[in-house]
């Protein structure tokens, strides 16, 4: 096999690859075998008819097609391997040459991760970020857990307070008229929460269990709905119940209810710690972004437009997998949103750019770092994946094909490098 490359831009490469008339009388031989059942000779049982027959009959060309998809398929493999090229997308085929004892000659025009121009990435300037936990913050998070385990009870001697838990059933009105989403029944409001659009809540307080209420609002100009946005609204809104929150006092006995600790001095004391070690995480996390995001915006590289579309399937994929687990679907978000798919992509197109161009500028900062991942590393990786999901490491890798393996593969050359340029940056 004869292999010629010639680069026609930045980013697409064409090979010129010329396969042995042997190999493709391979094919030729593959391909019949593979629509042997499907030819029907006078005289012949299907699937029976010697292949010189079936080429007699029907022609030589019968076999063409799917011989050249299988001899392409395996030359295209081994040209792009031998000659270290790496396609982002599938190839142009165009067959120049075909015939029974002749070569095959043809090109493939593919797509090809970029060139990146490395800027300044060692002695990145990051400012440092305060861990240091205050008594108030630890006052706050207590608070929040004596929110989470405060008694809720009715109260009927008097209307509705902020803080109060109003349950009420509401219909929403333009112009006189219903409209959708405006609608629902033994909705629970915290008034002073700011859920609903602004003004609401407070047409609210002083209702009571019984009361029909009429509640004039106005959605903003940016609201997600573009049929509502700007629009004069009026809620008919009924009162069904009125609860308060009684908090628990924050003492020894709560600390006791709340934690594994006798005191609350004990109890803080913990929280505390929790709260540094949250704090050095994000802490850690956010210097960790900041340098990757100087050092790729330091970069230079021009993007292929299929990796910026992949990106965005991707970033779309992932995106719908949330909403089923919250119960919707991305049809149903977007409708609800007012959006089509075309003017959400567009909207997510900057966040795939960055994403490409990030991942891009740290596989090549691997490469001219000689940044690589061990055996012992990619194992240790694999292990705590598996360990992620409870399952037995050895189970867990047969489930795993080449691809994955090289995909881990790189996630761990990504962490490396990303703590090398961590390590090489000016904190201060």
């Amino acid at each position: 096999m004869n292999v010629k490359i010639e680069k026609k831009d930045k980013s697409i490469v064409e090979l010129e690859i010329e396969v042995e008339a042997e190999k493709f009388e391979e094919g030729l031989q593959k391909s019949f075998q593979k629509n042997a059942g499907k030819f029907n000779v006078p005289g012949f049982r299907k699937g029976k008819v010697p292949r010189n027959i079936v080429e007699r009959y029907y022609g030589k060309e019968v076999l063409y097609e799917d011989a050249i998809n299988i001899v392409c398929a395996e030359a295209y493999d081994e040209a792009i391997r031998e000659n270290d090229i790496h396609p982002v997308d599938r190839p142009s085929i165009d067959i120049k040459d075909v015939g029974e004892g002749k070569n095959l000659l043809f090109t493939a025009s593919v797509t090809v991760i970029p060139e990146v121009e490395l800027g300044e990435y060692k002695g990145i300037e990051i400012e440092k970020i305060d861990v240091n936990v205050t008594d108030e913050e630890v006052e706050e998070e207590i608070k929040k857990v004596a929110e989470k385990n405060a008694r809720v009870m009715s109260v009927d001697d008097r209307g509705i307070q902020k803080g109060d838990l109003a349950q009420i059933d509401f219909e929403g009105f333009i112009d006189g008229e219903p409209f959708e989403g405006g609608k629902a029944s033994d909705y629970v409001l915290e008034i002073g929460s700011g859920t609903f659009i602004e003004g609401f809540e407070d047409q609210l307080i002083g209702g009571k269990p019984g009361d029909d209420i009429e509640v004039n609002v106005t959605f903003p100009e940016d609201y997600g709905k573009n049929e509502l946005a700007g629009k004069q609204a009026l809620f008919k809104v009924i009162v069904n119940d009125v609860k308060v929150k009684e908090l628990p006092v924050i003492d020894d006995e709560f600390a006791k209810d709340v934690s594994e600790f006798d005191t609350l001095e004990e109890y803080k004391a913990d929280v505390k710690k929790k709260l540094e070690d949250n704090k050095e995480h994000m802490a850690k996390h956010k210097v960790e972004e900041e340098v990757v995001k100087k050092v790729t915006e330091n970069a230079a590289v021009e993007i292929p437009e299929v990796m910026i579309e992949n990106q965005i399937d991707r970033l779309l994929k992932n995106f719908d997998a949330r909403l089923r687990y919250q119960g919707l679907d991305l049809d149903k978000y977007l409708m609800i949103m007012g959006a089509d798919q075309s003017t959400f992509r567009e909207q997510l197109r900057p966040e795939a750019e960055k994403d490409v161009k990030t991942q891009l500028v740290l596989e090549k900062l691997c490469k001219v770092e000689n940044i690589t991942a061990s055996e012992e590393e990619l194992d240790e990786e694999l292990k705590s994946m598996a360990e992620n999901i409870k399952q037995d490491i050895d189970d867990f890798k047969k489930h795993l094909k080449d691809d994955d393996i090289e995909y881990i593969k790189t996630n761990v050359e990504i962490k490396k490098v990303i703590e090398f340029l961590v390590e090489n940056a000016k904190i201060a």
